[in-house]
């Protein structure tokens, strides 16, 4: 088993930064690659951002140039987030898979990014 616990997030004005962290443990040694996904009401949850074991990236349109995705040694995944805008108010959670990232196979608890105008 996974276990990914996040923490970060909160309220930030249109144009701020934000870093969310997701610290994962158990058999971290499995994961094959992290990722990162948000859900606006109404909305699908959608795949923003993801990093392998091989440190190939991957990033949605919308956010490409703003958000970037990292992972350290400790296993712990991070989302930098700049130039923030009011759609990205979302809940953001992190996900890891044992293979592609197709299908996650554990998430995180999930945190509130919430952008004002």
């Amino acid at each position: 088993q996974v276990q990914l616990v996040q923490s970060g997030g909160g309220l930030v004005q249109a144009g701020g930064s934000l870093r969310l962290s997701c610290a994962g443990s158990g058999r971290m040694s499995s994961i094959d690659a992290m990722g990162w996904y948000r859900q606006s009401p109404g909305k699908e949850r959608e795949l923003i951002a993801a990093i392998s074991n091989r440190g190939n990236t991957y990033y949605e349109e919308s956010v490409k140039g703003r958000f970037t995705i990292s992972r350290d040694n400790a296993n712990t995944l991070y989302l930098q987030m700049t130039n923030l805008k009011p759609i990205g108010t979302a809940m953001y959670y992190c996900a890891a898979y044992f293979s592609g990232i197709t299908s996650p196979d554990f998430w995180g608890q999930g945190t509130q990014v919430t952008v004002s105008s």
